[in-house]
């Protein structure tokens, strides 16, 4: 068997996800059909919660000085932003940064950690049995060779090789409408206004270059395979706003489409898939990178353990379990905002859609409702489901990324102990002297213990006592329990369930 785990697609969803396999000691390899990296970008930020994880990883400072933070985003290219700025994190912005600059970094991160991305290989088929799975794979120069390895994740993209071959459905709605985009890197800056005015998405990207994105309702209905014409784009935009603004020197003009599906299942046997391959969705709010950056982070530890001979009984199963419902609820939510742009361009519905325009605006003001959807599509509101009933409120959640002070160590904050892609475990009260010693003798290579002499105040963690948190960042456990004794009991049965049998 040559490795542990093949990624196929190299992505940013791929890059990440190979990174925290590496970062586990998993031998693994990335095969990219194409022999070079993407130099255009379909998507432009970073949401909060993907911001977080690069926090978590210690890989932000890579990340912020290249790009722009923005404290708020749209829904639905409503007036009314969302705003991420009251989240509860310190990360409450997204970050504009292009997807080749992530790619770029992503791919310096795997490198650093031994992942060698092999380009010009196409996956073309696979099969899989008790013991591993045989990829065949076709070279630059045709020839197609056929090896084993351990698992196979498919991060390569909406038209997944790796899903099909392993029979997994992907259900969904075909496209019914598409819209174009295009880098110029000539535009009229004056006209600028004009465009955002007539609900055209302008966006200033690197080199000097400005993005346009929209729908034309007399084009809206053109296949999304159909190449887009400077000539065409230029003849739409003066339609919907009255001015070319002044476009030239297109660098990429491309067509993009509504198909939205979610495969119906994540895992199959030691077949797994991640980003586009698992779902995909019209780029309403830019949060499809985004997902597949979580699903990586979800998938990687979790299929760590497995190779590596330590995962409890369902771990692996559970990424199907935590992450779908998010996929679920992302195709959802886009498919919401693509209808509230739609009625507005079809003219039988443009009174009644912007009528419904103008109520969820209206919506939007209000301070719950803002926030419960910042919240989505930030992602910091994503909670997964506590695996047995009556766990603590915060099992499942976002482990908050509080100041801390440790027995003989400098204050550090939370996520300042995750890099290292392990458990951690925070002792809150302070008052087991063999806490350390029980877990170190158990787990020392999987979870790393603190003792807490000091915190920040944050409302989740009143009366909490321990916490385990996961390597993505969300809690395992917590308890309340003040009783020695029991607390020794209750966080035994966690960390098995959790980090597996003692070593």
């Amino acid at each position: 068997m040559n490795v542990d785990v093949t990624v196929v697609g190299a992505g940013p969803t791929g890059l990440l996800l190979a990174s925290e396999l590496a970062l586990a000691g998993v031998r693994t390899r990335i095969l990219e059909r194409r022999t070079e990296p993407q130099r255009d970008s379909r998507a432009l930020t970073l949401h909060p919660r993907s911001v977080e994880l690069m926090d978590q990883r210690g890989l932000l400072d890579r990340f912020l000085p290249l790009g722009r933070t923005v404290p708020g985003w749209h829904f639905a290219q409503l007036p009314t932003r969302l705003d991420f700025s009251v989240l509860d994190s310190r990360r409450g912005y997204t970050l504009f940064l292009t997807q080749a600059r992530t790619e770029e970094l992503l791919a310096e991160r795997a490198r650093e950690l031994g992942v060698v991305v092999e380009r010009g290989y196409e996956v073309t088929g696979l099969s899989q049995e008790a013991d591993g799975v045989d990829i065949e794979v076709r070279g630059q120069d045709g020839t197609v060779e056929t090896f084993r390895t351990g698992y196979v994740v498919g991060c390569d993209g909406g038209r997944s090789v790796v899903r099909q071959s392993a029979g997994i459905a992907f259900p969904g709605t075909d496209e019914t409408l598409t819209g174009v985009l295009g880098d110029f890197a000539v535009t009229d800056p004056d006209a600028l206004d004009a465009a955002r005015a007539s609900g055209v998405l302008v966006a200033p990207l690197e080199d000097g270059l400005t993005r346009m994105v929209f729908m034309d309702p007399e084009r809206m209905r053109v296949p999304a395979g159909e190449p887009v014409t400077l000539e065409e784009f230029r003849t739409s935009l003066t339609r919907i706003c009255g001015t070319d603004c002044g476009i030239a020197a297109p660098r990429w003009l491309s067509r993009f489409g509504n198909a939205t599906r979610l495969a119906e299942r994540y895992r199959a046997g030691r077949v797994l898939l991640a980003g586009d391959a698992a779902h995909i969705h019209f780029p309403a709010a830019g949060q499809g990178l985004n997902t597949g950056l979580q699903d990586a982070m979800n998938l990687g530890w979790k299929l760590a353990a497995e190779v590596n001979g330590w995962a409890p009984p369902g771990l692996l199963d559970s990424y199907d379990a935590e992450r779908r419902p998010v996929g679920q609820q992302v195709t959802e939510n886009t498919e919401i905002q693509t209808l509230l742009w739609e009625l507005t361009l079809v003219r039988q519905y443009q009174r009644p859609g912007e009528a419904l325009r103008k109520l969820f605006d209206e919506l939007l003001g209000m301070e719950e409702v803002n926030r419960m959807l910042a919240g989505r599509v930030s992602a910091l509101g994503t909670a997964y489901e506590p695996p047995a009933p009556g766990a603590d409120p915060l099992v499942g959640r976002r482990m908050p990324d509080i100041g801390l002070k440790a027995v003989a160590s400098e204050a550090i904050r939370v996520y300042e102990l995750l890099p290292a892609g392990r458990f951690v475990h925070l002792d809150l009260a302070g008052d087991d002297p063999d806490l350390g010693a029980a877990v170190s003798s158990g787990w020392g290579s999987r979870v790393t213990t603190v003792t807490v002499t000091g915190r920040d105040d944050h409302p989740d963690l009143d009366g909490v006592t321990e916490v385990l948190v996961r390597p993505d960042g969300h809690v395992a456990w917590a308890t309340r329990t003040t009783e020695v004794g029991n607390r020794r009991a209750e966080r035994r049965a966690a960390l098995e369930a959790w980090a597996g049998t003692p070593a």
